[in-house]
């Protein structure tokens, strides 16, 4: 029941990926596999593993990190890590 929120603009981003495979091979289980959402310049907890859907919302809803304190957006380079 892992759930993670994203803006449109970071999902968006260049260096935004579904990934199915690593270094040639399929992903593993324990890696995220067969399907991880990675996005590189924001914390660990927005690239999900083991993706089940996409839902594009009008509103915002926090995911399940956020709900529990982290931050909404989690950039690493404004180290956006826990509210304030």
């Amino acid at each position: 029941n892992y759930t993670t929120n994203l803006r449109l603009a970071d999902l968006e981003s260049g260096d935004v990926l579904f990934a199915t495979h690593h270094d040639g091979a399929p992903l593993a289980p324990e890696h995220g596999g067969p399907l991880r959402l990675v996005v590189p310049k924001l914390y660990g907890w927005k690239s999900a593993k083991w993706a089940r859907g996409l839902e594009f919302l009008e509103a915002d809803r926090r995911g399940y990190w956020e709900e529990r304190g982290y931050h909404d957006r989690g950039d690493v380079g404004k180290e956006q890590r826990m509210w304030e």
